[in-house]
């Protein structure tokens, strides 16, 4: 008979977000009069950009006529989304990164799964506590974890760094020395981020330890501050220790149109074995490439009407994420994130959960968030509201949390 991965078996309880979907179709199926306001989901809800939608009939108009339709996309990406990224994300920052560095994919998600492809068995994993949960999940399914301990909610072989409120909820170098460090900046949950100096003390770390980091830049867009970093690679260095994860799901609204891309420096070598042609040999056996038509798309995000469509959409989330920081706070609550990031990371009332708060919130305020457990043991006692949704929802939303008596 078949045999299964057993390391899935090892996961613990359903991914995050389909538990609070769970809670909330309950919820709306016991209370079908009720209007629930969703900020829990990192998903935005502005349309594209008339720049993105222009670039999308074109592309739809060309594969309806034979000499200019397009079949398999190069599985690397095509070389005029591939070039975009590299002027307009790096070279315009100062970073020297090369066309045949980028990769072009479906999404940053499917890439931060499925980067550890690289990487021994034996490989140990430093994450951030609390952390996107991908990150850890992927590693669960490779078996690289080690025993999970339920009532401390940790993994036996993986590395946590605590980001706690008295450490403002940054990484400290780990103890133990890990060959993996997943790093998110601006992060996901808790909105915050580090300087340039520090990050480049990352770097430095990772060289000196023979780690390497995945740096997830999925939220880079939302950057206000002058002193912090847009890529990784504007350390130095950091072509020799980092792979940098691209998303086009929050800078410009793909979470239904999936793009993303991964950067591999040709320097990331370990031993003899580049990493870059890895990644080519893994994305060639099993990626068949971003549609054309979606590439397209992603082109126009580099023109000069789509940076400006797409500025006033951060700003317009932005805008979201102030008068969810600033309401909070006027109601009595403690507050973090929300200036460099779409992410709000708040401390739940006294003596309640995380999934206390959550089902409070959902049954007096009508009002979804995400609880902070799910991102890790450090979560506990904090919950995340995003700042994607319409600027009139969070209005409604805050005022509901305000009346809510918590």
């Amino acid at each position: 008979m078949f045999g299964v991965n057993e390391n899935y078996q090892k996961l613990p309880g359903s991914y995050l977000f389909s538990r609070i979907a769970g809670k909330v179709n309950a919820f709306l199926q016991a209370n079908p009069d009720q209007k629930v306001i969703r900020l829990g989901i990192g998903d935005v809800t502005q349309p594209l950009a008339p720049a993105i939608i222009d670039a999308l009939h074109r592309a739809v108009d060309e594969m309806a006529r034979a000499e200019t339709f397009r079949g398999y996309a190069p599985d690397l990406g095509y070389e005029f989304l591939r070039s975009a990224i590299v002027e307009n994300d790096y070279r315009a920052r100062g970073c020297d990164i090369s066309v045949d560095e980028i990769f072009i994919s479906d999404g940053a998600k499917s890439d931060s799964a499925n980067i550890q492809e690289l990487f021994a068995d034996c490989s140990r994993i430093a994450v951030c506590d609390p952390v996107y949960p991908v990150y850890v999940d992927s590693n669960v399914m490779a078996g690289r974890t080690g025993t999970y301990d339920a009532a401390s909610e940790v993994w036996s072989d993986v590395i946590y760094m605590p980001c706690t409120m008295e450490n403002g909820f940054v990484p400290e170098f780990p103890r133990e020395t890990p060959d993996i460090i997943y790093l998110c900046l601006p992060n996901n949950p808790t909105g915050t981020t580090i300087t340039k100096e520090q990050l480049q003390g990352w770097v430095d770390y990772a060289i000196k330890s023979g780690a390497v980091i995945i740096y997830d830049a999925a939220y880079e867009a939302y950057i206000s501050e002058e002193n912090v970093a847009h890529s990784i690679y504007e350390c130095e260095g950091a072509k020799t220790c980092a792979i940098e994860l691209r998303s086009f799901s929050k800078n410009a609204g793909f979470t239904g149109v999936r793009l993303g891309c991964t950067v591999v420096p040709k320097e990331l070598r370990c031993g003899d074995v580049s990493l870059n042609a890895m990644w080519a040999r893994r994305h060639g056996t099993k990626f068949n490439g971003a549609p054309y038509i979606v590439q397209r798309a992603g082109e126009a995000v580099y023109s000069e009407e789509g940076k400006a469509q797409l500025k006033e959409q951060v700003a317009y989330y932005m805008r979201n994420a102030a008068v969810i920081r600033d309401g909070l706070k006027e109601a009595g609550y403690t507050v973090f994130g929300g200036v460099n990031a779409p992410y709000i990371w708040m401390k739940t009332p006294e003596k309640m959960s995380s999934w206390d708060f959550f089902d409070y919130l959902l049954e007096k305020a009508n009002v979804v968030g995400t609880p902070g457990s799910g991102f890790g043991p450090c979560g506990e006692g904090y919950f995340r509201l995003t700042a994607f949704g319409s600027y009139e929802n969070t209005q409604e939303a805050l005022e509901r949390i305000r009346k809510s008596g918590c």
